[in-house]
């Protein structure tokens, strides 16, 4: 009994760690994207091209998505805490995966329609006549690419936060959990 609550507690460390990172990766992928713009001058000084983020309602959505979830990570970790006091805590637990799960879905739908927009300024698509950006705005498609990668980074985080509170549910062995 007293090997379980340990490897309850130790799993609910490396929970609060795994959300630590989490918060760092999807609060620096909403600031990166949030802050990414780039001009380019062309032919005079006076007529210029400019990329921002908020541009393209996509990217918006990929912003807010990331710091939505930055907010829920933050305020769960209180959560986290009090399940490193209390290792045996259960319905605590399920909030979690409901919420967690929550999460991930709406992370996972902002990182996946924001590649397929980096995905189009990288390569275009010559049948629609929409060609890559990214020859122009060469700064721009980086930092977008790489807010790409933090949130997608972030999925998986949350994908094995899912996975530890499940794991630390099925190893409590004193009452039977029933889920319908």
């Amino acid at each position: 009994m007293k090997a379980k609550c340990g490897v309850n507690r130790g799993m609910s460390i490396l929970d609060l760690f795994i959300r630590i990172i989490a918060i760092i990766a999807t609060l620096g992928s909403a600031i990166a994207m949030g802050t990414t713009n780039e001009t380019l001058p062309f032919f005079t000084q006076f007529v210029r091209f400019k990329a921002k983020y908020s541009d393209l309602p996509t990217f918006t959505f990929f912003v807010v998505a990331n710091a939505i979830v930055s907010a829920y990570l933050v305020l769960s970790l209180g959560l986290s805490i009090y399940h490193i006091m209390r290792s045996r805590a259960q319905a605590s637990r399920i909030a979690l995966i409901f919420f967690d799960a929550a999460m991930l879905g709406l992370l996972t739908a902002g990182a996946s329609a924001s590649a397929a927009i980096v995905y189009l300024a990288h390569k275009g698509n010559t049948k629609t006549n929409w060609f890559p950006i990214c020859q122009q705005f060469d700064s721009f498609c980086h930092r977008t690419s790489g807010s790409l990668v933090g949130s997608f980074a972030g999925v998986v985080l949350i994908i094995l936060l899912i996975f530890l509170s499940a794991i630390a549910l099925s190893r409590q062995s004193s009452k039977s959990l029933v889920l319908i």
